[in-house]
């Protein structure tokens, strides 16, 4: 478009301005200010009309346009406030609920655009492309949460994150199989997840997206919930019912990549503002999409306003940093010679290491009851140590390499999993090098992969054993842990974001007992300091065997702080029923089965140890003591010390 629009008025820099005062501009372009959403986008003015505010410093002229002037792009021009790039005016015409976006002239060329509001609280929903005029009152009623949360998101403590896409997690079949709206989803949701005993629910974004198959990782409101759900407060209310209940938010957060829509980020002003330029640097080859310039001052206020946004005015108890390993790797992606070296000549994207340094290090400094979690899948050292040392800052990332171990181990037949023992116990040479979350992510169950059931191997009663199993793996092993929606019944259908989860599986026995299952490990994780306390500190962890691969079986003792918080795991990961198994133990007695994934109520086949069974002082091994004990097929059973005994829950979990 040739843009024929009038020469702007200029604000000198020391000007007054109804929101953007000198400090703002200073920490703005020096790539400090982390709360630019309390000065930048649209606000409501107590005497009547909106304040705007954009920038675009290579514009030769900015405008607001709306359905409060008939979209007229010369009706209400913007000053400029010299140097900073941010223009700002006040329109008396504009009011809560204006639809809107800025008309941006460019000055380098003959581009004129329409943009929504990069700080938008708020869009018009799909497919109208517009910011909306929206105030973000609310009166908040988790006070007891907020007051609590620090204690209960230490390191030490058990979270088991229940992950899921609002969309698709229940439908109305019978109102044109919609998705739920925030307010329906509150109470269904805080209840199953109540139930089923997860300490924390992760949203796939929920952050405003243009395409709705993205799952919300292709970002064009990095302050706007998107609208397909409801209104801002109607999130907050959402947020507000799991707090109150006693349910943790982690929110899915894309700094790493935004997408090419013409009416977002990208070519902002007419040049590459937000995106490098070099499309070896500013082009993401997989995605399609746009990747941060971290360079840029301005853009990591914009992206750090952004966290602090969700975690200040969401009241969001952690953010997930998606896609970490993109942003670190200047060739992620890319062959050979489609990539920019450093400075330095390495491949290391130094600008993206300070940025998420800086991230981590703003989020601990004014929230230090929260945690930041890594998805990132590679090697790369100290993700989640701290900053001192030479760290990245995280409070946790996601252990990628036990989820591909994992499966591929899974997906053998039991009969050669013999060869690949590896596949189990490797991750016992790293466990505690980061802070890990075991995670059975969204990612596992789409793109042909099929669900986690369906992968397994065998007739259907094996299918169910060996996701039973998995699933034990993933409760016993150190780390937090993270389940996709469906897997805790196993769904046997791949993930579908236009369709609601296969609710009805559970009228069957066979995945009412995994769901029972999963209930069950819940509570034991949360309740057995010896499951929690050492999930990521060496002393949780000790293998009573490990190499024991013709037979497909491990062991290993769970440890809290106290000598007394100790618990043995044995994993059978054949259908064989191994009866009279000798396992070494470091004390005698007598040793509760406390439990059983192979127990009827499972849908198991009912193998057992009768609830308890005793040691005798037979040493085994390097061990004083030993016990003898019927394995279960394709199962996972956890035994207690009787002395510890009145300290446990009373369960006899799974018998």
């Amino acid at each position: 478009m040739i843009a024929t629009t009038p020469k702007p008025a200029v604000v000198p820099s020391g000007a007054e301005s109804p929101t953007l005062g000198e400090a703002d501009l200073y920490l703005f372009n020096e790539g400090t200010h982390s709360r630019l959403y309390n000065k930048l986008g649209a606000h409501c003015q107590p005497e009547g009309g909106v304040h705007f505010a954009v920038w675009a410093p290579n514009a030769q002229y900015v405008s607001v346009i709306g359905d409060f002037n008939g979209w007229d792009k010369g009706a209400h021009p913007l000053k400029l406030r010299e140097p900073s790039g941010l223009w700002e005016g006040a329109i008396p015409e504009a009011g809560e609920g204006s639809f809107y976006k800025f008309h941006i002239a460019s000055k380098f060329n003959a581009y004129a655009v329409d943009k929504v509001d990069p700080f938008g609280f708020m869009h018009a929903p799909a497919p109208r492309k517009e910011s909306v005029v929206h105030r973000l009152d609310y009166d908040w009623r988790d006070a007891d949460w907020m007051n609590s949360r620090g204690q209960k998101q230490k390191i030490d403590q058990p979270m088991s994150i229940y992950e899921l896409h609002l969309g698709s997690w229940m439908r109305v079949p019978e109102d044109g199989n919609r998705s739920l709206t925030y307010r329906e989803i509150a109470p269904k949701l805080a209840d199953y997840v109540i139930d089923r005993g997860f300490t924390h629910v992760e949203f796939l974004p929920v952050m405003e997206h243009p395409f709705y198959g993205s799952w919300g990782y292709q970002t064009t409101g990095y302050f706007a919930p998107t609208s397909r759900y409801g209104s801002p407060q109607d999130l907050m209310f959402l947020i507000d019912t799991l707090h109150q209940r006693g349910i943790g938010i982690i929110l899915d957060w894309v700094p790493s990549h935004f997408p090419d829509d013409e009416h977002g980020l990208v070519y902002f002003d007419g040049t590459h503002l937000f995106e490098h330029a070099d499309p070896r640097q500013g082009f993401h080859p997989d995605w399609k999409s746009e990747i941060f310039n971290y360079g840029r001052h301005e853009v990591r206020s914009f992206l750090l306003s952004s966290a602090i946004f969700w975690l200040d005015k969401y009241h969001a108890d952690g953010l997930r940093v998606d896609a970490v390993a993109s942003m670190l790797y200047l060739d992620y992606g890319r062959a050979q010679g489609q990539w920019i070296p450093n400075k330095d000549g390495g491949r290391e994207n130094l600008e993206a290491m300070a940025f998420l340094r800086q991230l981590n290090r703003e989020v601990y400094d004014q929230f230090p009851d929260v945690q930041t979690i890594a998805e990132e899948s590679t090697s790369w050292p100290k993700v989640s140590r701290p900053i001192a040392s030479g760290g990245l800052g995280f409070g946790l990332k996601w252990d990628m390499g036990w989820m591909n171990d994992i499966l591929r181990y899974f997906q053998q037949d039991p009969i050669d999993r013999k060869y690949h023992q590896n596949q189990l116990n490797f991750r016992g040479m790293y466990q505690y090098t980061e802070n890990f979350v075991l995670p059975l992510s969204h990612d596992e169950v789409v793109h042909l992969k099929g669900s986690l059931l369906s992968r397994m191997p065998g007739d259907a009663w094996r299918k169910f054993a060996n996701l039973r199993l998995l699933l034990v793996n993933q409760f016993v092993s150190p780390g937090k842990k993270l389940l996709f929606m469906g897997g805790e019944f196993g769904q046997w259908g791949e993930w579908n974001h236009d369709s609601s989860l296969d609710w009805h599986l559970l009228d069957w026995p066979s995945h009412r007992g995994t769901q029972k299952m999963v209930d069950d490990l819940n509570r034991l994780y949360r309740s057995e300091p010896a499951l929690h306390q050492g999930d990521c500190e060496p002393f949780g962890f000790e293998w009573i065997e490990a190499d024991n691969a013709e037979q497909s079986i491990t062991a290993f003792l769970r440890k809290g702080r106290s000598a007394a918080d100790v618990m043995l795991v044995v994993l059978n990961y054949t259908p064989v029923v191994r009866q009279n198994y000798r396992i070494g133990l470091p004390v005698g007695g007598m040793w509760r089965e406390v439990f059983n994934s192979d127990a009827k109520t499972y849908w198991g086949s009912g193998q057992g140890n009768l609830g308890q069974i005793e040691a005798s002082p037979l040493p085994h091994y390097r061990w004083p003591r030993s016990i003898t004990l019927t394995l279960p097929p394709l199962a996972g059973i956890i035994l207690k010390p009787h002395a510890a005994i009145d300290r446990a829950p009373d369960c006899a979990i799974g018998r």
